[in-house]
Protein backbone atom coordinates (compact mmCIF):
# COMPACT_ATOMS: atom_id res chain seq x y z
CA UNK A 1 0.00 0.00 0.00
CA UNK A 2 0.60 3.51 -0.89
CA UNK A 3 -0.63 6.52 1.00
CA UNK A 4 -0.91 10.11 -0.68
CA UNK A 5 -2.89 13.14 -0.15
CA UNK A 6 -5.94 14.53 -2.19
CA UNK A 7 -6.81 18.11 -2.48
CA UNK A 8 -8.74 18.56 0.95
CA UNK A 9 -5.76 16.95 2.52
CA UNK A 10 -7.38 13.90 3.46
CA UNK A 11 -4.94 10.86 3.89
CA UNK A 12 -5.93 8.18 0.46
CA UNK A 13 -4.65 4.45 1.02
CA UNK A 14 -3.95 2.89 -2.50
CA UNK A 15 -2.57 -0.02 -3.48
CA UNK A 16 0.84 -0.57 -5.05
CA UNK A 17 0.03 -0.52 -8.26
CA UNK A 18 -4.24 0.72 -8.95
CA UNK A 19 -5.89 -1.03 -11.83
CA UNK A 20 -9.30 -0.50 -11.38
CA UNK A 21 -10.70 3.46 -11.42
CA UNK A 22 -14.12 4.87 -11.42
CA UNK A 23 -14.60 8.67 -12.04
CA UNK A 24 -17.65 10.82 -10.73
CA UNK A 25 -16.58 13.52 -12.82
CA UNK A 26 -16.38 14.16 -16.37
CA UNK A 27 -13.03 16.29 -16.79
CA UNK A 28 -11.44 13.29 -14.30
CA UNK A 29 -12.73 10.80 -16.59
CA UNK A 30 -11.08 11.91 -19.60
CA UNK A 31 -7.88 12.78 -17.54
CA UNK A 32 -7.24 9.21 -16.49
CA UNK A 33 -8.77 7.52 -19.71
CA UNK A 34 -6.77 9.48 -21.85
CA UNK A 35 -3.25 8.76 -20.13
CA UNK A 36 -3.99 5.20 -18.61
CA UNK A 37 -7.29 4.18 -20.74
CA UNK A 38 -7.56 0.37 -18.81
CA UNK A 39 -7.33 1.54 -15.40
CA UNK A 40 -11.28 3.36 -15.77
CA UNK A 41 -13.77 0.64 -15.12
CA UNK A 42 -16.51 3.36 -14.41
CA UNK A 43 -17.76 6.36 -14.87
CA UNK A 44 -20.73 8.52 -15.27
CA UNK A 45 -23.56 9.13 -17.58
CA UNK A 46 -22.40 12.95 -18.59
CA UNK A 47 -18.60 11.55 -18.97
CA UNK A 48 -18.61 12.24 -22.93
CA UNK A 49 -14.30 11.98 -23.53
CA UNK A 50 -12.84 10.64 -24.49
CA UNK A 51 -16.26 9.21 -27.28
CA UNK A 52 -14.74 5.62 -27.60
CA UNK A 53 -14.92 5.54 -23.83
CA UNK A 54 -16.54 2.20 -22.86
CA UNK A 55 -16.86 1.41 -19.49
CA UNK A 56 -19.99 0.78 -16.78
CA UNK A 57 -22.10 3.73 -16.02
CA UNK A 58 -22.77 4.43 -12.60
CA UNK A 59 -25.40 7.62 -13.18
CA UNK A 60 -24.40 11.18 -12.54
CA UNK A 61 -22.21 13.60 -10.46
CA UNK A 62 -25.09 14.28 -7.78
CA UNK A 63 -26.42 10.83 -8.06
CA UNK A 64 -24.17 8.02 -8.44
CA UNK A 65 -25.37 4.63 -8.34
CA UNK A 66 -23.19 4.03 -4.84
CA UNK A 67 -24.08 0.09 -5.14
CA UNK A 68 -22.62 -0.27 -8.97
CA UNK A 69 -19.55 1.44 -7.48
CA UNK A 70 -19.02 -0.75 -4.60
CA UNK A 71 -19.82 -4.24 -6.95
CA UNK A 72 -16.90 -3.08 -9.65
CA UNK A 73 -14.46 -3.16 -6.61
CA UNK A 74 -12.39 -0.43 -7.27
CA UNK A 75 -9.11 0.82 -5.67
CA UNK A 76 -9.95 4.07 -5.89
CA UNK A 77 -12.66 6.53 -6.57
CA UNK A 78 -11.80 10.20 -7.85
CA UNK A 79 -14.10 13.06 -7.26
CA UNK A 80 -14.53 16.33 -7.02
CA UNK A 81 -15.47 18.43 -3.74
CA UNK A 82 -18.08 20.56 -5.63
CA UNK A 83 -19.55 18.14 -8.28
CA UNK A 84 -20.33 15.70 -5.95
CA UNK A 85 -21.82 15.00 -2.82
CA UNK A 86 -20.17 14.79 0.21
CA UNK A 87 -22.56 12.43 1.98
CA UNK A 88 -22.09 9.53 -1.06
CA UNK A 89 -18.05 10.34 -0.84
CA UNK A 90 -18.34 9.50 3.14
CA UNK A 91 -20.49 6.06 2.36
CA UNK A 92 -17.97 5.00 -0.02
CA UNK A 93 -15.25 5.54 2.28
CA UNK A 94 -17.52 3.25 5.26
CA UNK A 95 -17.59 1.05 2.73
CA UNK A 96 -13.72 0.51 2.46
CA UNK A 97 -13.44 2.27 -1.00
CA UNK A 98 -10.42 4.87 -1.26
CA UNK A 99 -11.95 7.97 -2.09
CA UNK A 100 -9.22 10.75 -3.65
CA UNK A 101 -11.12 14.61 -4.04
CA UNK A 102 -10.00 17.37 -6.34
CA UNK A 103 -10.66 20.82 -5.03
CA UNK A 104 -9.34 23.53 -7.47
CA UNK A 105 -10.38 26.60 -7.95
CA UNK A 106 -7.59 28.89 -10.30
CA UNK A 107 -5.91 27.04 -13.74
CA UNK A 108 -2.41 26.65 -11.38
CA UNK A 109 -4.23 25.08 -8.95
CA UNK A 110 -5.76 22.68 -11.11
CA UNK A 111 -2.78 21.84 -12.74
CA UNK A 112 -1.12 20.85 -9.68
CA UNK A 113 -4.08 19.05 -8.57
CA UNK A 114 -4.00 16.96 -11.73
CA UNK A 115 -0.29 15.88 -11.14
CA UNK A 116 -0.92 14.56 -7.43
CA UNK A 117 -3.84 13.23 -8.59
CA UNK A 118 -2.34 11.65 -11.79
CA UNK A 119 1.38 10.45 -10.27
CA UNK A 120 -0.56 8.69 -7.29
CA UNK A 121 -3.09 6.58 -9.58
CA UNK A 122 -0.54 6.17 -12.47
CA UNK A 123 2.77 6.86 -11.37
CA UNK A 124 3.82 9.89 -13.40
CA UNK A 125 2.63 13.14 -15.21
CA UNK A 126 1.67 12.49 -18.69
CA UNK A 127 3.29 14.21 -21.49
CA UNK A 128 -0.51 16.70 -22.14
CA UNK A 129 0.09 17.63 -18.47
CA UNK A 130 3.49 19.28 -19.34
CA UNK A 131 1.84 20.37 -22.45
CA UNK A 132 -1.09 22.33 -20.55
CA UNK A 133 1.40 23.54 -18.06
CA UNK A 134 3.59 25.26 -20.56
CA UNK A 135 0.42 26.65 -22.80
CA UNK A 136 -0.82 28.66 -19.05
CA UNK A 137 2.88 29.96 -18.34
CA UNK A 138 2.60 32.85 -19.87
CA UNK A 139 0.61 36.02 -18.57
CA UNK A 140 -1.52 37.56 -20.85
CA UNK A 141 -0.59 41.01 -21.82
CA UNK A 142 -3.60 42.50 -24.23
CA UNK A 143 -6.91 44.67 -24.03
CA UNK A 144 -9.28 42.88 -21.00
CA UNK A 145 -12.66 43.10 -20.99
CA UNK A 146 -15.69 43.02 -18.19
CA UNK A 147 -18.27 40.04 -18.52
CA UNK A 148 -20.92 38.28 -16.95
CA UNK A 149 -20.51 34.48 -17.31
CA UNK A 150 -24.08 33.02 -17.24
CA UNK A 151 -24.27 29.19 -16.46
CA UNK A 152 -28.20 28.67 -15.96
CA UNK A 153 -30.91 30.05 -16.54
CA UNK A 154 -34.76 29.66 -14.82
CA UNK A 155 -33.49 30.56 -13.01
CA UNK A 156 -30.81 32.76 -14.49
CA UNK A 157 -27.16 32.22 -12.46
CA UNK A 158 -23.84 33.23 -13.01
CA UNK A 159 -20.29 32.86 -12.25
CA UNK A 160 -19.45 34.64 -9.03
CA UNK A 161 -16.10 34.52 -6.56
CA UNK A 162 -13.82 31.66 -6.16
CA UNK A 163 -14.52 29.88 -9.66
CA UNK A 164 -12.01 27.64 -11.82
CA UNK A 165 -13.55 29.04 -14.88
CA UNK A 166 -13.69 32.29 -13.82
CA UNK A 167 -9.94 32.78 -13.18
CA UNK A 168 -9.32 30.98 -16.70
CA UNK A 169 -11.46 33.98 -17.81
CA UNK A 170 -8.98 36.40 -16.47
CA UNK A 171 -6.30 34.49 -17.74
CA UNK A 172 -6.95 35.79 -21.22
CA UNK A 173 -8.60 39.05 -20.50
CA UNK A 174 -11.60 38.36 -19.43
CA UNK A 175 -12.69 39.86 -15.75
CA UNK A 176 -16.05 39.00 -14.62
CA UNK A 177 -17.87 41.80 -13.09
CA UNK A 178 -19.30 38.97 -10.52
CA UNK A 179 -15.97 38.58 -9.03
CA UNK A 180 -16.60 40.05 -5.92
CA UNK A 181 -20.39 38.46 -4.91
CA UNK A 182 -20.85 37.05 -2.07
CA UNK A 183 -21.70 33.73 -3.72
CA UNK A 184 -19.66 31.39 -5.91
CA UNK A 185 -23.21 31.51 -8.23
CA UNK A 186 -25.16 34.02 -7.28
CA UNK A 187 -28.75 34.37 -8.84
CA UNK A 188 -28.95 37.22 -11.22
CA UNK A 189 -31.51 39.68 -13.20
CA UNK A 190 -29.67 39.96 -16.96
CA UNK A 191 -31.53 43.73 -17.03
CA UNK A 192 -29.77 44.57 -13.60
CA UNK A 193 -26.21 43.62 -13.97
CA UNK A 194 -23.02 46.10 -13.55
CA UNK A 195 -21.95 47.81 -16.58
CA UNK A 196 -20.07 44.63 -18.93
CA UNK A 197 -18.81 44.60 -22.35
CA UNK A 198 -20.00 40.83 -23.36
CA UNK A 199 -21.89 38.35 -22.13
CA UNK A 200 -19.70 34.94 -22.28
CA UNK A 201 -22.13 31.56 -22.63
CA UNK A 202 -21.07 28.11 -22.09
CA UNK A 203 -22.96 24.79 -23.36
CA UNK A 204 -23.01 23.38 -20.10
CA UNK A 205 -23.85 22.89 -17.36
CA UNK A 206 -26.41 24.94 -19.19
CA UNK A 207 -26.72 24.28 -22.99
CA UNK A 208 -26.77 27.92 -24.17
CA UNK A 209 -26.76 28.36 -28.14
CA UNK A 210 -26.92 31.22 -30.22
CA UNK A 211 -30.67 30.76 -29.95
CA UNK A 212 -31.09 30.87 -26.66
CA UNK A 213 -29.50 33.11 -24.16
CA UNK A 214 -27.97 35.52 -26.11
CA UNK A 215 -31.25 37.71 -26.42
CA UNK A 216 -31.40 38.24 -22.53
CA UNK A 217 -28.12 40.66 -22.69
CA UNK A 218 -27.79 44.35 -23.70
CA UNK A 219 -24.25 44.12 -24.54
CA UNK A 220 -22.54 41.23 -27.23
CA UNK A 221 -22.65 37.57 -25.96
CA UNK A 222 -20.58 34.92 -27.14
CA UNK A 223 -21.23 31.15 -27.21
CA UNK A 224 -18.19 29.24 -26.10
CA UNK A 225 -17.26 25.71 -24.92
CA UNK A 226 -18.30 24.76 -21.84
CA UNK A 227 -15.43 21.89 -21.62
CA UNK A 228 -13.09 24.21 -22.19
CA UNK A 229 -14.13 26.73 -20.19
CA UNK A 230 -14.60 24.55 -16.85
CA UNK A 231 -13.13 21.21 -17.16
CA UNK A 232 -9.47 20.49 -16.49
CA UNK A 233 -7.62 17.80 -17.88
CA UNK A 234 -6.35 17.38 -21.55
CA UNK A 235 -8.92 20.14 -22.88
CA UNK A 236 -6.69 22.47 -20.58
CA UNK A 237 -4.13 22.00 -24.14
CA UNK A 238 -6.09 24.01 -26.43
CA UNK A 239 -8.57 25.49 -24.14
CA UNK A 240 -6.57 28.96 -24.31
CA UNK A 241 -6.51 29.33 -27.76
CA UNK A 242 -9.98 27.90 -28.13
CA UNK A 243 -11.38 30.29 -26.24
CA UNK A 244 -9.71 33.00 -27.11
CA UNK A 245 -10.80 32.78 -30.79
CA UNK A 246 -14.65 32.19 -29.89
CA UNK A 247 -14.46 35.37 -27.64
CA UNK A 248 -12.32 37.51 -29.97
Amino acid sequence: MKSAYDDLRNVVELPAEVRRVVSIVPSLTESIAVTHPAEIVGATDWCTHPADLDVVRVRGTKNPDLERIRALAPDVVVANAEENRAADLDALRSSGIAVWVTAPTTVPESLDSLGRMLSAIIGGEPQWLHDARAVWSTPYDGMRRRAVIPIWRRPWMALGRDTFAGDLLSRIGIDNVLVDSSERYPRIDPDALPNYDLAVLPDEPYPFSPDDGPEAFTQPARCVSGRHLTWYGPSLVEARDLLSGQLS
